[in-house]
């Protein structure tokens, strides 16, 4: 039983370490493709557009590989207007009638500089462009109607027949808006007196790209969409094609140009592991179109750098003769912060990604993040800086899960005990297993000892464990906030380079706890097999660790601090019960007894 017990919390915990974080290499094959849903009446797409002379209309430029989006090339006589607040600078184009980038002022480019971050840039498409409608797509040359008091509104003809106004508002400084959203809102009016069936259109949602040199975050970046009950992701492995279920055949290995995916959305939205671009629209949407990008590397960095851009798919309302329509939403482009994205009234603080993996969803990751989330960041406005909140968060959650933890600690401490009488059991019915469990179980009863006391009160613990590994992985607070020797909490603590090789202190320091928790831990078997693989377990766990973000590390190894204190202070306080040997003797007899009632002089019977 101890041996049974051993292997599933070893299992359990090797298993939360892969899924959390390597789980991103095994992402779902992707899901058939689906052919594109064509316009009810497209436009025709040699017919000029009436707009304002010097209009260009420039061909997309051609990709290097096709299964990659091209980005966007430059328009001659391509004109910008600018629009800000406290927290964002957004930066219009008359090309698309769309919004060319954002800039976020509380958030850095790179790590000491001055230059803020930019959302969509480089570039496929501005964002909220036409994706699919010649004539009024990001090739076009709007006209800029007006520019003021943070709104802009662009204009173009479509064929005579349509007028095309774009309307965007920046929220101002103190209207009580929130600062990272832009309103949006398209209107169509008819100078034909013809009228203009229903139409489908997509909606440019942006570019993004890995934010970390390290590769890591893969898994936030992605497509999604949220239609009210589920959430859906498109990463760009999906796209990549290969891997493992292709070298076996359970899917097809040809890299892909595009995913299709068809359904009602509320939201949609692309996203990396700190920041995104979110659309609610007004009206439900049609589904969402992903692609991969291929950009240049990172500053400092020789690894490929694959993003994403994506497209959302929505109907395009009728326009009677003579009349006019208007569709809109509102265009989310910001940081990941928990606690703005929940204030808004359509779940979109979904968009963290707290539960991305079936392993983290059956903890409840999605439920305790939050609460972990929104109290982290209270902890940091106390105590002023993000490594030190860390710190009084573990100790916190530790100072929660005290009571099973010492329970499982002195379960395993008188387990170990038990050892002698149990090891003699298993010798005596070695060749019956039914008698072997029998007079193990006798021994377990007549100690008060629990064969399960030191599993389940760490699997009570785990949700919170799991729940603060993901809700620490997509904090963009955390982004370039410094603590001892790290500068950037959200990436590996790299000191130096050895050959090459990064010199991660902190990874070394949680694996060096790790080994003196378990010196002092005592081991409930004797079996040498398990012993050995525990004393393994240290140093899979400092590889699994070992590129971890620093906070991810710092916490591991707070946690390992406070665990061995905690170990220390129970092998110290808890006293020594002597074992029942005669008990336990007498419980391999016993079980004989049992088993064989007929035989042997002197026994009472069983009651």
């Amino acid at each position: 039983m101890d041996k049974k017990n051993t292997v599933i919390g070893v299992l359990l915990l090797v298993s939360a370490f892969g899924v959390l974080f390597l789980g991103q290499r095994f992402s779902p094959p992707p899901q058939e493709q689906v052919p594109e849903i064509a316009p009810t009446q497209a436009p025709s797409p040699t017919a000029p557009s009436q707009v304002t002379p010097g209009q260009t209309n420039l061909p997309a430029s051609s990709p290097s590989d096709a299964t990659f989006a091209a980005l966007a090339g430059d328009h001659e006589g391509e004109q910008f207007t600018t629009m800000e607040n406290d927290l964002v600078v957004v930066r219009f184009t008359n090309f698309g009638g769309a919004i060319a980038d954002v800039e976020f002022k509380a958030y850095p480019d790179q790590l000491g500089s001055t230059a803020p971050f930019v959302f969509n840039s480089p570039r496929v498409s501005p964002m909220l462009a036409f994706a699919d409608m010649p004539g009024l797509g990001a090739n076009t040359a709007y006209q800029r109607v007006s520019a003021g008091n943070g709104e802009v509104v662009y204009r173009a003809i479509l064929e005579g027949r349509l007028e095309v106004n774009r309307r965007y508002a920046v929220a101002q400084d103190g209207t009580g808006q929130d600062p990272y959203v832009i309103r949006h809102e398209t209107t169509v009016r008819d100078l034909s007196g013809t009228g203009s069936p229903q139409a489908i259109a997509s909606l440019s949602l942006g570019t993004t790209s890995l934010s970390s040199t390290s590769g890591f975050g893969r898994q936030y970046l992605n497509v999604l969409s949220w239609d009210g009950e589920d959430l859906d992701h498109t990463r760009p492995a999906e796209l990549e094609g290969g891997g493992f279920l292709a070298m076996v055949g359970l899917k097809d290995g040809t890299p892909k140009t595009s995913i299709s995916k068809d359904g009602p959305t509320v939201w949609t939205g692309v996203s990396n592991q700190f920041f995104a671009g979110l659309y609610h629209s007004d009206e439900p949407g049609l589904g969402t179109v992903t692609r991969r990008v291929e950009l240049d590397p990172l500053p400092g960095s020789t690894r490929a750098n694959t993003g994403v851009t994506g497209v959302a798919k929505y109907a395009l309302p009728t326009v009677e003769p003579n009349g006019s329509a208007t569709f809109g939403g509102d265009f989310y482009v910001g940081p990941k912060e928990y606690r703005r994205l929940r204030q808004f009234d359509a779940e979109q603080d979904k968009i963290m990604q707290f539960a991305p993996y079936f392993f983290s969803r059956i903890f409840l990751s999605g439920i305790v993040a939050p609460i972990l989330n929104l109290t982290l960041v209270w902890v940091d406005s106390w105590v002023g800086n993000w490594g030190f909140a860390i710190v009084v968060m573990t100790l916190l959650l530790k100072l929660v899960t005290l009571p099973f933890t010492l329970a499982a600690s002195r379960s395993a401490k008188r387990m170990a005990k038990l050892q002698p009488l149990m090891k003699e059991v298993r010798e005596k019915y070695k060749d019956d297993p039914r008698k072997q469990q029998e007079a193990t179980l006798r021994i377990f009863k007549e100690n008060k000892v629990n064969p399960m006391g030191g599993c389940l009160p760490i699997l009570i613990t785990m949700p919170l464990f799991v729940a603060f590994f993901s809700m620490l992985q997509g904090t963009a607070e955390l982004r370039f906030q410094g603590f001892l020797w790290s500068d950037d909490l959200s990436a590996p603590d790299t000191v130096a380079r050895l050959f090459g090789f990064p010199l991660n202190i902190m990874p070394l320091l949680m694996g060096a706890t790790m080994i003196y928790q378990m010196r002092l831990t005592p081991t409930p078997s004797t079996d040498n097999a398990q012993a050995q693989m525990m004393k393994f377990m240290p140093l899979v766990f400092t590889l699994f660790c070992y590129n971890f973000p620093a906070a991810l590390a710092l916490y591991s190894t707070v946690n390992g601090i406070f665990t061995i204190l905690q170990q220390v202070i129970v092998n110290k306080t808890t006293k020594d019960e002597p074992v029942a040997v005669s008990a336990g003797a007498n419980a391999v007899t016993t079980a004989s007894a049992a088993w064989n009632p007929g035989k042997g002089k002197g026994r009472k019977k069983r009651k």
